[in-house]
Parts: structure tokens; C-alpha cells; sequence
């Protein structure tokens, strides 16, 4: 008897512990990408809100699942049965990793729960809870420094960015700047489009703004007002910065969703360089366009 109880407390503790693992996981990218690409409302309310919804529901789903596994076993475990089961309707377009990544997992995982008993539960429960937000904290402690300090002047007219070998004047907010996602070839279109003042669009083509080039936009990069010392390596597409940019005025609007542009620098026929606003610079295909990638213009 006692020999099958300490496996199943071995169990319980193998369940608990895998649980923990990934609820801490959701909470270290729930935090990390909420201060990357959330956290853009001037609503502080609206940013909380997103930051609950989109950003750490993972964590808090996972968590409360994971606790109520450990207080109720075969409840929790039938429960990650049910959830499995929901994920093979939901992820069925992406069917083998799914079942292997997610599904099998889940149910495996809700048998563990249902066979284990972790002992003592009080510690158990508490380490589910305790761990969790000590990683979102730690975490989250430099994001949160860092936009708290983000310089926002407030002045979304074009702007003259002039420093490390590179003197662009960058479209104003509107048709040249959009707050939305864009492809490679809408944006070069608009762009070539846009009159002189960059408010408004011409029937015909303009060729007065442009896209920048990856190199221009890398050497364009700043932090607190001051240009990042950025330099581009085309030969292994990389780009190396004395300080490391952000989403901050003149180049940035830190009030908008939009967190990538796009470059005129072409890799081949199907994909072009974007650059984020922390100066990392990636290769993506001509026609994305989700709504946190876009463009500014430039002349």
C-alpha cells in the first residue's frame, strides 16, 4: 500500500511539475512580448486590459487548470482530456504538430493527473502559483523600465533625422505612416504616390518619398534622442548598434500597434527586409501584412 502510494504522489509531482514548467513558460513570453508589442494604448486601463486578454491569458488559463488538477485529480485530469479534445477541432488544419506538440501532451499530461496525488498538496499548490508570477516578474522588470522611459514627444509631423551618415526627412502620420499593416508592394505604391507635404495621396505617381533602405533605416535608429550608432552588414544581414533603439520619437509613434516596417531592400522576387523598432532586421515575405507591420516614407 505504501509502496503505491509513494508512486502516486511520484506521479502527482511529475504532473505538477511539467504544469508548473509551462505555465511559467506562458508567463515569461506573455510578459516579454506584452512590453514588445502590446502596451501601445495611452489608456492605461486599455493596456491592462490587453495586457490580461492577449498577453497572459495563456498563463492564468494554464494556472487555474493546473490548480484545480492538483486540488480535484481526476476532475483536472479529465479536464485536460476535454481541452485535448477541443485543440484536435481547433488545430485540425495543422494536424501532426498539433497531436504530437499539444494534443498527445495535454492527454498524457491529464492521465498523470488522474493516476497522481502530490503530496503535500498545500505545497504543491503553492509552488503553482509562487513560480508562475515570479518568473512574469523577473521578467518583466526590464520591459517595464524601459517603455516606462520611452521619450514620446508627441510630434507626428515629418520629420528631419539627420546622424551617422544618413539625413531623411520621414513622412508625417497619415498615408506615408500609416497605423496599420501593410504589404511590400502597397506600401512602395503609396509611398510613390504620396505629394510633397505627405498628407495626401496623388492619382499619379509622385516619386518624391520613398521606401528606406535597410541600411538607411538601421543607420537612422535612435534612443532617447540620441542615433544608436547602428551599422548594416549586408553580406551576413545582420545589423550591430552602440545602443540598442526603441519604439520612441522621431522615427517611432509609441502609441501605435505598428512595431515593424518595411525596408525597399529586396532579398529576392518574393521576400524583402523589415526592420523592428529595436533595430533587429528580418527577412519576410513581399505580401504579409499584419496589422503591427508597416511603413514610413522617406525623401
Amino acid at each position: 500500500m505504501k509502496r503505491r502510494l509513494y508512486k502516486r504522489q511520484i506521479i502527482g509531482w511529475i504532473a505538477v511539475s511539467i504544469s508548473t514548467l509551462i505555465t511559467c513558460f506562458w508567463g515569461f513570453w506573455g510578459i516579454i512580448e506584452n512590453f514588445h508589442e502590446g502596451w501601445y494604448n495611452q489608456s492605461w486601463l486599455a493596456n491592462l486590459g490587453l495586457m490580461l486578454v492577449q498577453y497572459l491569458s495563456p498563463m492564468l488559463i494554464f494556472m487555474t487548470v493546473t490548480l484545480i488538477s492538483t486540488r480535484w485529480p481526476r476532475l483536472g485530469g479529465s479536464l485536460h482530456v476535454v481541452i485535448a479534445l477541443l485543440a484536435i477541432g481547433f488545430f485540425q488544419a495543422f494536424s501532426n504538430a498539433a497531436t504530437f506538440l499539444i494534443i498527445i501532451p495535454l492527454a498524457a499530461l491529464g492521465a498523470l493527473y488522474w493516476f497522481g496525488r502530490p503530496q503535500p498538496r498545500r505545497l504543491a499548490l503553492s509552488l503553482v502559483i509562487v513560480l508562475p508570477l515570479l518568473t512574469l516578474v523577473i521578467a518583466g522588470v526590464e520591459p517595464v523600465y524601459r517603455v516606462s522611459q520611452r521619450l514620446d514627444d508627441g510630434d507626428l509631423s515629418a520629420r528631419l533625422v539627420q546622424g551617422n551618415g544618413v539625413e531623411l526627412v520621414w513622412a508625417p502620420d497619415g498615408p506615408g505612416w500609416p497605423r496599420q499593416g501593410e504589404n511590400w508592394y502597397e506600401a512602395g505604391q503609396i509611398c510613390r504616390h504620396l505629394r510633397e507635404d505627405g498628407l495626401s495621396l496623388s492619382s499619379e505617381p509622385q516619386h518624391i518619398w520613398r521606401l528606406p533602405t535597410v541600411d538607411e533605416a538601421v543607420r537612422s535608429m535612435a534612443r532617447h534622442g540620441v542615433n544608436s550608432g547602428g551599422i548594416w552588414d549586408e553580406q551576413s544581414g545582420t545589423a550591430a548598434y552602440q545602443t540598442l533603439p526603441d519604439k520612441e520619437s522621431p522615427l517611432w509613434n509609441p502609441h501605435s500597434q505598428v512595431i515593424y516596417w518595411w525596408t525597399a531592400t529586396q532579398i529576392d522576387s518574393d521576400r524583402a527586409y523589415i526592420i523592428v523598432y529595436d533595430g533587429k532586421v528580418w527577412p519576410r515575405p513581399k505580401q504579409f501584412s499584419p496589422a503591427y507591420l508597416g511603413f514610413r516614407c522617406v525623401k
